[in-house]
């Protein structure tokens, strides 16, 4: 019986510091999903965040040399991502895109209730107030399910940061829905 070997990222990174392109493809396998559904969450569009991943993992080839053997690469790269998506608010600060002019797609009868979506937009809106340690660290545990442990090791945080950011976090954003509901009903 042969047992694989699963090389770990770090191992992985130093193998395409050194040539191996079938490295950075593994990387890339492992790492490009995750980076878009941040980003496709943060960015809210496809077409972003596809873009973001490409550019990150360019950002990664470029740097390639930069990378300090003995750290994790997890962090690095979800930098370089974080760092990619603020550019692409920044842009788009300086530069906001209008709708083109199309008629609006029929209604479908699938379509949630409109209470539904106003509570997740919301919701969103709230998560968008938190300030950005916070945020970063409730949209990997919350909406992107990973543990305490994983969320430090992508942040680059302790576990003990990570659980104190959450709880920050998670407070603020208690609060920030309960004024939104009693504003609701004052109205």
């Amino acid at each position: 019986m042969r047992i694989a070997y699963v090389k770990s990222d770090e191992q992985l990174m130093a193998e395409y510091c050194a040539g191996g392109t079938a490295a950075f493809d593994e990387l890339f396998t492992r790492y490009a999903p995750l980076v878009s559904r941040v980003m496709r969450r943060r960015l809210g569009s496809d077409a972003d965040a596809s873009e973001v991943v490409q550019q990150t993992f360019l950002q990664l080839h470029r740097a390639r040399h930069d990378f300090e053997p003995g750290r994790k690469l997890r962090p690095w790269l979800m930098t370089i991502a974080y760092n990619l998506q603020r550019e692409v608010h920044r842009v788009r600060s300086r530069r906001p895109e209008g709708p083109l002019d199309v008629e609006p797609a029929a209604p479908s009868s699938q379509q949630h209730p409109m209470e539904k979506a106003a509570r997740a937009a919301r919701l969103r809106s709230a998560v968008e107030e938190l300030p950005l340690g916070q945020r970063q660290v409730i949209e990997l545990h919350w909406f992107e399910e990973l543990g305490f442990p994983a969320v430090a090791e992508a942040l680059g945080l302790t576990v003990s940061a990570v659980k104190v950011r959450a709880h920050r976090g998670y407070k603020a954003l208690r609060e920030a829905l309960e004024e939104d509901s009693d504003a609701g009903t004052a109205a």
